[in-house]
């Protein structure tokens, strides 16, 4: 039996080792690809050698039975070539394409809608949520899940100006990342201590060097040790959470959804960008989150609608100005819009070829 690779930390895994042997033939060498159809990418190679992606969505957050079942479809429609992306879509490799159309049926058959290529809505990226994070104010999960269930169509066909990337956050330190829209958790108002119990759990020098804006410092609280929370410091972030679980942040009434638009990590067409709060105050309502559904799908329809071809969200809002967007999108425009925070000068550092 070979010996199995041993397992790293660090870098990134060796592509080559289970990847399809037509993509490690002609690796460098393709000569160009289109797409037959929503959720299928064909690229052809210098050689004349052909390869079809098909690309289904997933749950993400993946039972064993769910696994096997998607390695059992690989094994019979693709000779075994499996791999996730980063916004956890499964996709199979084929090099006949007459092996398509069956993989395709079998695919949605089991529930696994294939699309999300192109001007399309792929997969949400999200974190982790209540089912592994310690920092979380919502489920990232459940509200991907609610709003792709929503938005079923808008991944199953090419129908926008130009992709559109969704992400969620359980926190304001966004591990979603920068997205067309992005939804993410905001607490606001500081956290609650219990003081009795911070001397057992926490380790406080580790506490006070957690808070990224030193709102929080040691204190003698009923002659135990403890901490103490500077609230006009405060930014409700959440940090102090996981080191500190009787600094509690959470709160069913005041932890709030937030969308923010126009985020984009890549240097095509234009340079990266920072998305933008456009609503915040949303409720946290587990399990669907109607309230968030109903104003993403607003302003994806004004994009649908308004936009150009191949402008992304951000480029349209730029052509178009914020006052316009607001109208077009029926979402009030408030005093909380504007950025008065004294750092807010950095936020000018969006691209990937300028900074200072």
């Amino acid at each position: 039996m070979a010996e199995l690779r041993r397992p790293t930390e660090s870098g990134v895994p060796d592509p080559f080792l289970y990847m399809h042997p037509t993509m490690k033939k002609n690796y460098g060498h393709w000569a160009w690809h289109d797409r037959p159809r929503p959720g299928v990418l064909r690229h052809v190679a210098e050689s004349g050698d052909q390869i079809w992606t098909v690309k289904a969505g997933t749950a993400r957050q993946l039972d064993v039975y769910t696994i096997r079942q998607l390695c059992d479809i690989a094994d019979k429609f693709a000779d075994g070539y499996v791999r996730f992306t980063t916004r956890a879509n499964i996709e199979f490799m084929v090099t006949d394409e007459s092996r398509v159309a069956p993989l395709v049926a079998k695919l949605e058959g089991d529930g696994f809608p294939v699309g999300g290529t192109g001007n399309s809505v792929s997969t949400i990226s999200h974190t982790q949520g209540w089912l592994h994070c310690d920092i979380p104010g919502t489920d990232a999960s459940g509200v991907v899940k609610a709003l792709m269930d929503d938005l079923i169509h808008e991944f199953k066909t090419e129908e926008f100006p130009n992709r559109v990337k969704i992400t969620t956050s359980s926190c304001q330190s966004n591990c979603g990342g920068q997205g067309d829209i992005a939804i993410n958790i905001q607490h606001t108002k500081p956290p609650k201590i219990n003081h009795d119990l911070v001397a057992n759990v926490c380790e406080r020098p580790a506490v006070v060097a957690r808070c990224p804006v030193a709102a929080i410092r040691p204190a003698l609280v009923n002659g135990k040790p403890s901490l103490e929370v500077d609230e006009k410091k405060c930014m409700c972030c959440g940090a102090c959470y996981p080191p500190c679980p009787p600094m509690q942040i959470n709160d069913p009434e005041n932890s709030k959804l937030a969308i923010w638009v126009g985020g984009k990590h890549s240097s095509t067409r234009s340079k990266p960008a920072f998305h933008k709060l456009v609503i915040a105050g949303l409720p946290n309502n587990a399990p669907r989150w109607p309230e968030v559904g109903a104003v993403v799908k607003k302003i994806l329809n004004a994009y649908k609608a308004d936009g150009r071809p191949w402008e992304r969200m951000g480029e349209w809002i730029a052509r178009i100005g914020w006052p316009r967007f607001f109208e077009l999108t029926d979402l009030p425009f408030t005093k909380y819009h504007f950025e008065s925070w004294k750092g807010g000068r950095s936020s000018l550092n969006a691209s990937s070829q300028v900074r200072f």
